[in-house]
């Protein structure tokens, strides 16, 4: 058996492992370490989770994510509902300040847009929203409050990578222009990169984070 159909054979049970998905309807390919997913679901949930879960698997160093969010006719929702779907599951998040964050919905579209103080509270946001029944995508605009004081985060960035068992942080590199953040090198998997860079968010003045890591 080739590496690509290893490769391929290896995402789609790692797919079938995942037990918020539901793979029946999920195509896989791969071509040199690259992976594309194709095919439908019934949630925007379970499209996050297909990529991530493809992500998790060895071999694989890029992935072209083609899922469409198809709904059950019977869970068609409109979008005035959508919308206060959405407003009501922000409300109960502790995480997300109050009103911080502002909703539209178009076709079952959900655009967040406003200000929070961290990375953390702007990906909670997306995340307390995809699995509800009727979004089909989520454009994530919400903006990080600017700091003045930035002038040790790439130092802080690095020692915080340096802290981690997961990878070798000599071969990252950290760069810092204000709250925009910078990282180039080399990793051994796209989870890795994925995990240097969520760690470059939890940086205290982070506004940007522009991954430019090489899975090798």
């Amino acid at each position: 058996m080739s590496h690509d159909a290893q490769l391929k054979q290896a995402v789609l049970s790692e797919l079938n492992w995942e037990p918020s998905i539901d793979s029946a309807h999920i195509g896989v390919t791969a071509k040199d370490g690259v992976v594309t997913l194709m095919g439908h679901v019934a949630t925007y949930g379970q499209k996050q989770a297909a990529e991530a879960a493809a992500r998790r698997v060895k071999g694989v160093s890029a992935i072209a994510e083609e899922i469409e969010v198809r709904l059950p006719f019977q869970t068609e929702r409109g979008d005035d509902d959508i919308a206060a779907a959405v407003i009501d599951r922000l409300g109960w998040d502790a995480s997300i300040p109050r009103d911080a964050v502002k909703v539209r919905v178009e076709k079952g579209w959900v655009t967040l847009t406003g200000e929070v103080e961290w990375y953390f509270q702007k990906s909670a946001a997306e995340r307390e929203i995809a699995w509800l029944l009727g979004v089909v995508g989520v454009s994530n605009q919400i903006s990080i409050k600017v700091r003045p004081d930035t002038g040790r985060i790439s130092d802080d960035i690095t020692h915080a990578l340096h802290r981690s068992w997961l990878f070798d942080a000599k071969t990252i590199n950290v760069s810092a222009t204000g709250g925009h953040i910078r990282l180039t090198g080399t990793v051994r998997s796209p989870y890795e990169r994925q995990v240097a860079a969520t760690t470059a968010w939890a940086a205290p003045g982070a506004t940007a984070v522009e991954n430019d890591l090489r899975v090798v």
